[in-house]
C-alpha cells in the first residue's frame, strides 16, 4: 500500500498500515477505535476518519457497521521470521574482500535498482541544511580548518557528540571521544587496541560484511555465534566459547544489527556485560544504527549499561545524515592512548571542515527533527518492502522484523543459491546483497539482504517483484533436478 505521509491523516494511515504489515495488528483483528486513536495521537476525529477511509480504500481495513474498523481478511498472513543461525563452533579465517569491493561498485551504479548496499539515498538526507553549515564553516573557519587538527577531532563536534550521549544516560567527556573516518575506522582502531593477528574475535552471525573485511585485513579470526533475528546472540553459546578457548574480544551490534535488524533486550545486554567481565574479555560495540529506532525510546547501548568501562563504543553519522562526510567516532575509555597511537600511524587526523560543519548542524538542533523524518520514511519502507516480498516471493520465504534501521534479511529453502540469483538480478538491472558475504564461514548462501534506504517507488516495487519471480523460477528448477 502506498501512503505518502505529507499530511496528518496520511501519517496516521502510514502508522496503522505499518502495524498491519509487521503483524502487530493481525488479520481480522479490530483496529484502534477512532476516539481511541484521536486521544493517543492528539488529532481530530475528522483527521482519523479520513485516514481510516483511505486505508479502507486501499484494502487494509474494512468497516463493520456498529462495530468499527478491522484488518481486512484479504490481507496476506505474516511471514515467518528466519531461524536462529547455526554457524560452526570454531574460529574461522576471514576471506571476503573481493566480492565486498565489487558489491560497493554495483551499489554506486545508478542504472541498478538500489537494493544492495545499506547506504541511505542522498535525496532523503539533510543535504541542503548541511551544505549551508559547510559553506558557513568554510567562510568563517576556512583558515583554521586548513591545518592538521587534534587527532581526537574537532573539539566542537566532540562536545556535541558528548551532549547527544546524555540522551541515553551516558556521561562522556569530549576528551574521551576520538573522531574517525566513519564507523569502519572506529571499528578497525578498536580491534587494533584489543586484538593481534591470529587472535579470535567473537561476532554475531550473520554480521556486516564490512566488519569481516576489516577483520581480514587485520589477520584476526572470526568465531561466529548463533544469533536470533530478534534478540541477538545466544548467550549460552557465548559462555561455552569463553570457557573453551581464548577470545581476544567480542564485537556486537547493540541495536538493529546489519543484516538481521536484531536488538538485544536490556536484560540480555546486562547478562552479556557480566559474562564478559567475569572472563575479562573486552566488548567492541557497533551502534551505527542506534538512532534509527521505530519505537518510543532509543535502545540504550552497551556502553550506557557498562559500569566497568569494558566497552569500546563505535558509531557514525554515515547512516543518518552524511555518508559522504565519513565522520564516525570511538569511545575507548582506558584504551584511548592505544587508539590514538594507531590513528597517528594510519591517518594522523581527519579532515577538519566536514567535522566543523557537522558540529554546527548538531548545535543548531536540526539533527533531531531530521532523524524523526527519516526514521518515519525508513519505517514505512520496511513495511512496504515486507509486504512486497510477501506478495512476490515463493511460499516458505522468511523475513526479519527489525524495529529500526533499514535492511531486511530473507531466508529461502536450503536449495536456493543467492549467488546465482545475484547474477540473474544484475542482468535485469537489480542489485542486492547475497547472504554468504555476511559470514566468515560462507554460510547463508540461501539468504539475501535487501536495503530499504531509498524512497519507495514503482521502480523499487518492480525490482522486488522481479527478484521474487527469479527466485521462484530458480527453486522450481532446483526441485526439478532432484
Amino acid at each position: 500500500m502506498r501512503v505518502q505521509a505529507h499530511h496528518r491523516y496520511e501519517e496516521l494511515a502510514h502508522f496503522i498500515a505499518t502495524l498491519v504489515d509487521n503483524g502487530t495488528l493481525a488479520v481480522g483483528s479490530r483496529a484502534p477505535s477512532l476516539r481511541q486513536i484521536c486521544r493517543q495521537r492528539r488529532i481530530s476525529l475528522s483527521t482519523a476518519l479520513q485516514a481510516y477511509r483511505l486505508l479502507e480504500d486501499r484494502g487494509v481495513l474494512e468497516a463493520r457497521p456498529q462495530s468499527g474498523y478491522y484488518v481486512a481478511r484479504g490481507r496476506a498472513t505474516a511471514l515467518k521470521t528466519p531461524a536462529v543461525s547455526r554457524p560452526p563452533a570454531k574460529p574461522t579465517p576471514v576471506a571476503v574482500a573481493g566480492f565486498h569491493v565489487k558489491l560497493l561498485d554495483y551499489a554506486r551504479d545508478p542504472a541498478l535498482v538500489p537494493l544492495g548496499c545499506a547506504i541511505p539515498s542522498a535525496g532523503l538526507l539533510a543535504a541542503t541544511r548541511l551544505d549551508r553549515c559547510l559553506a558557513r564553516a568554510a567562510r568563517i573557519k576556512g583558515l583554521d580548518c586548513n591545518v592538521y587538527t587534534d587527532p581526537r577531532g574537532d573539539a566542537g563536534l566532540r562536545r556535541e557528540i558528548a551532549r547527544r550521549a546524555v540522551h541515553w544516560g551516558q556521561a562522556i567527556g569530549p576528551d574521551g571521544i576520538v573522531v574517525t573516518c566513519g564507523c569502519t575506522e572506529a571499528l578497525t582502531l578498536a580491534l587494533c587496541a584489543v586484538a593481534h593477528p591470529g587472535d579470535t574475535v567473537a561476532i554475531e552471525s550473520p554480521t556486516y560484511f564490512g566488519l569481516l573485511h576489516a577483520m581480514e585485513a587485520l589477520g584476526v579470526k572470526a568465531l561466529e555465534l548463533p544469533t536470533d533475528a530478534a534478540t541477538g546472540i545466544d548467550i549460552a553459546a557465548l559462555e561455552q566459547a569463553l570457557k573453551s578457548r581464548r577470545i581476544a574480544a567480542c564485537l556486537f551490534a547493540s541495536s538493529f544489527n546489519n543484516p538481521l535488524g536484531s536488538t538485544m533486550p536490556e536484560d540480555k545486554k546486562l547478562a552479556v556485560l557480566d559474562l564478559l567481565a567475569r572472563h575479562r574479555v573486552p566488548l567492541i560495540e557497533d551502534d551505527i544504527y542506534g538512532d534509527i529506532y521505530f519505537g518510543a525510546e532509543r535502545p540504550r547501548p552497551f556502553m550506557a549499561l557498562d559500569r566497568r568501562g569494558n566497552t569500546l563504543y563505535c558509531s557514525s553519522f554515515s547512516k543518518t545524515v552524511a555518508p559522504g562526510y565519513r565522520v564516525g567516532w570511538l569511545v575507548a575509555g582506558s584504551r584511548t592512548p592505544q587508539v590514538l597511537e594507531r590513528k597517528h600511524a594510519l591517518t594522523l587526523c581527519g579532515p577538519a571542515l566536514p567535522q566543523a560543519a557537522l558540529a554546527d548542524f548538531l548545535a543548531s538542533g536540526g539533527y533531531d527533527s531530521h532523524l524523526r523524518r527519516i526514521t518515519r520514511i525508513f519505517h514505512h519502507n520496511i513495511a512496504r518492502m515486507t509486504h512486497a516480498v510477501e506478495k512476490a516471493f515463493p511460499a516458505g520465504t522468511k523475513v526479519t522484523r527489525p524495529a529500526g534501521g533499514f535492511v531486511l534479511w530473507l531466508e529461502l529453502p536450503r536449495a536456493f543459491d543467492s549467488r546465482e540469483l545475484f547474477a540473474a538480478a544484475l542482468a535485469k538491472g537489480i542489485c542486492f546483497a547475497p547472504g554468504d558475504v555476511f559470514s566468515a564461514s560462507g554460510r547463508y548462501r540461501h539468504c539475501l539482504r535487501l536495503s530499504c534506504a531509498h524512497p519507495w517507488s514503482a521502480r523499487i516495487e518492480q525490482g522486488v517483484e522481479t527478484l521474487g519471480a527469479l527466485t521462484t523460477q530458480m527453486l522450481e528448477r532446483s526441485s526439478g533436478r532432484k
